[in-house]
């Protein structure tokens, strides 16, 4: 399965991310919602990957948001037929090499306690909690981790 870095104003992507969008709306109210517009983030500070099948079609993506201090991980989504593969788990691989060549030493992320695989996942691969960061605030209904990568 194919896995590259790609522009986030393409069809496919976009459909992913509508697809997260309601997922994620189905979940949670709408202020512990904390979706990212993509294409608002300058380029050279945002590392998407795709991930395609065997017939080229977006099956999973996911985003890096370069910050001076560290990178936080946004818009991880794998389509529901397409889960179980491994596939998150390759995004996040692919995605936490590209961030450390890019001198990144620290990832951040946010999801919701609704998402029992997400935060499986993050501890599986190494992602630890954490209090807020950033802009977020302490909300009942998220989960923070970081990981330390190595450059």
């Amino acid at each position: 399965m194919p896995i590259a870095f790609e522009s986030p104003n393409q069809a496919e992507v976009l459909s992913l991310i509508a697809e997260l969008d309601a997922y994620q709306n189905s979940l949670y109210p709408p202020e512990s919602v904390y979706a990212l517009d993509l294409s608002s983030v300058a380029e050279g500070h945002i590392l998407l990957a795709v991930a395609r099948d065997d017939a080229a079609h977006a099956i999973g993506c996911g985003a890096v948001v370069l910050h001076p201090a560290f990178g936080e991980l946004k818009r991880m989504y794998v389509r529901p037929q397409n889960r179980g593969q491994g596939v998150a788990k390759q995004i996040l691989a692919v995605l936490e090499c590209e961030a450390a060549k890019s001198g990144c030493r620290l990832l951040k992320l946010e999801t919701g306690p609704r998402q029992a695989e997400a935060l499986g996942l993050y501890a599986l691969c190494g992602y630890e909690r954490r209090g807020p960061f950033g802009q977020y605030s302490d909300d009942p209904l998220s989960v923070f981790m970081q990981k330390h990568i190595a450059g």
